[in-house]
């Protein structure tokens, strides 16, 4: 048995449908397009979400929500979280060690009262202090 001999099972396959060759071969004439109308014409394409002139459903659906593209920092309260204040460096590494926090982090902002005074001890650029 080769490849070369492999045929298709009984009644999987059909002939194709010859329109337009004349009224014996019941789809000539119109060749199954019907009367007159856009449809029947050559060159006639349907664009992807026509509904007949109706407004579209992707027009009528509302359309909410926004996802913003900035990455955005994951904010420490130092006054809360006082062992991220008592580090001698702070990396996001050593944040890790001491605060548990996801790994999808990327970005750490440190706020709160004493904030600013930790701005010597940082020494990675993924970590801001801001003053409250």
């Amino acid at each position: 048995m080769g490849i070369e001999n492999l045929t298709p099972c009984e009644g999987s396959t059909s002939n194709r449908k010859r329109v337009g060759r004349g009224q014996a071969s019941g789809t000539g004439k119109t060749a199954a397009r019907g009367q007159k109308g856009q449809k029947s014409r050559s060159g006639y394409k349907r664009k992807r979400n026509f509904e007949g002139g109706q407004q579209p459903l992707a027009k009528r659906m509302p359309k909410i929500g926004f996802t913003s593209h900035l990455v955005k920092p994951y904010v420490i309260n130092v006054t809360k979280i006082k062992a991220v204040a008592e580090l001698s460096e702070i990396t996001i590494e050593s944040i890790r060690g001491v605060h548990k926090m996801g790994s999808a982090v990327a970005k750490v902002k440190l706020v709160g009262a004493g904030a600013k005074d930790l701005a010597s001890k940082i020494k990675d650029e993924n970590v801001t202090t801001t003053g409250n």
